[in-house]
């Protein structure tokens, strides 16, 4: 797609923001040398993307959006499913890059940041008994940790992940003990955030990464193979 790369290039290059209307499609004919099918593929192509929503009527036409995590997670998971990858190996890739996630935005943290993270934690206590209001809750913190880390990468990788990272999906369950235990977690890891503490930070998270699996093995074992379905995340 050459021409949505073109377009691409373009709106980065401008420093476009979101809000902003990309030219009309007849500049944009006349810009690219290119016919009326081939734009708009490409439109829709991006459209699909996230990076753009096709406003239509008088006064309408392409406006630049900011992608979100959504398109990536779908992607991921689709993936996984065409290989018959088990939920266990979603488990090793948050062992694997949660600690070093945490290491680096304890270092670089902002207060806003750290004051969002408490947030989290506090709604978190205040609903230990609602489990899908205490998850949600949960993956906001392990989203502003990724965030925090100045890695555009690592934060659209966690946040891709994050409606399956908890393995809800796939049948785990969080009786209210438990939910107690994931708070306690998350609070240390706070005051090493708090502290920026980078070692402390990689370590407490290890420490709740590690309890995390050993919960899901002892209590879910057969979760850890199971495929997660393919749908629409985001």
């Amino acid at each position: 797609m050459l021409i949505a790369q073109t377009i691409v290039r373009e709106i980065t290059a401008t420093q476009m923001k979101v809000g902003d209307r990309l030219p009309p499609e007849k500049s944009m004919l006349e810009r690219y040398q290119t016919g009326r099918g081939t734009l708009r593929e490409a439109l829709r192509f991006l459209e699909f993307q996230g990076v753009l929503t096709l406003k239509p009527g008088p006064g309408g036409g392409p406006i630049l959006l900011k992608p979100d995590a959504g398109n990536l997670s779908s992607t991921l998971v689709l993936l996984m499913q065409m290989n018959q990858a088990p939920f266990k190996e979603i488990v090793q890739v948050r062992s694997a890059i949660e600690p070093m996630i945490s290491m680096l935005a304890a270092e670089v943290m902002t207060g806003s940041q750290l004051s969002y993270l408490e947030d989290s934690i506090i709604q978190m206590r205040d609903n230990i008994h609602s489990q899908d209001v205490f998850l949600e809750a949960n993956k906001q913190f392990h989203d502003i940790i990724a965030w925090s880390s100045g890695n555009v990468l690592f934060g659209y990788l966690v946040d891709s992940l994050l409606g399956i990272m908890d393995g809800t999906i796939v049948g785990i369950d969080y009786p209210p003990h438990r939910r107690e235990a994931i708070v306690n977690a998350h609070q240390e890891i706070f005051e090493a955030f708090a502290a920026k503490d980078a070692d402390a930070a990689r370590s407490r998270m290890q420490s709740h990464m590690s309890a995390y699996e050993d919960y899901v093995t002892k209590k879910f074992p057969n979760v850890l193979s199971e495929v997660v379905p393919w749908r629409t995340y985001g």
